[in-house]
C-alpha cells in the first residue's frame, strides 16, 4: 500500500498540447491531463485497454475511423490493438486509466 500526493507529481508533456501525470499501480496507470484546444494526439495504438473520462471541455475520439463527440460527464473505451486519436475541440481536463500499466510513462 502507498499512498500519493497527486499534486507532487511532475507534469509531463505528452505531445504538443497535451500535457499530464500519471500515478502507476501494479496493474494499471491513471493519467490527469490538460489539453489545449486545436490540439491532437495523433492515431496510434498500443496493447493497453485504455478508459478515457471528459472532465472538462469538448473532446473528438477516432477509434477504428469511427468519430465520437465526448462532452464533460462522458467516457470512452478504447480496447487494446485499436487505431485511435483525439483532437481538443476546445481546452479539456481528461483522466485516463489504462490496463496494464504504461511502462513508457513511469
Amino acid at each position: 500500500m502507498k499512498a500519493t500526493n497527486i499534486n507532487a507529481i511532475t507534469t509531463r508533456e505528452i505531445v504538443a498540447g497535451f500535457t499530464g501525470k500519471y500515478y502507476h499501480a501494479e496493474g494499471l496507470s491513471i493519467g490527469w491531463l490538460d489539453a489545449k484546444a486545436g490540439h491532437s494526439v495523433p492515431l496510434h495504438s498500443h496493447i493497453h485497454e485504455q478508459v478515457s473520462y471528459v472532465e472538462e471541455g469538448e473532446m473528438l475520439f477516432i477509434i477504428e475511423g469511427e468519430e465520437f463527440m465526448l462532452k464533460a460527464g462522458m467516457a470512452i473505451t478504447v480496447a487494446p490493438n485499436l487505431k485511435h486519436g483525439a483532437t481538443a475541440i476546445t481546452d479539456c481536463k481528461l483522466i485516463d486509466v489504462f490496463n496494464p500499466v504504461r511502462e513508457e510513462y513511469k
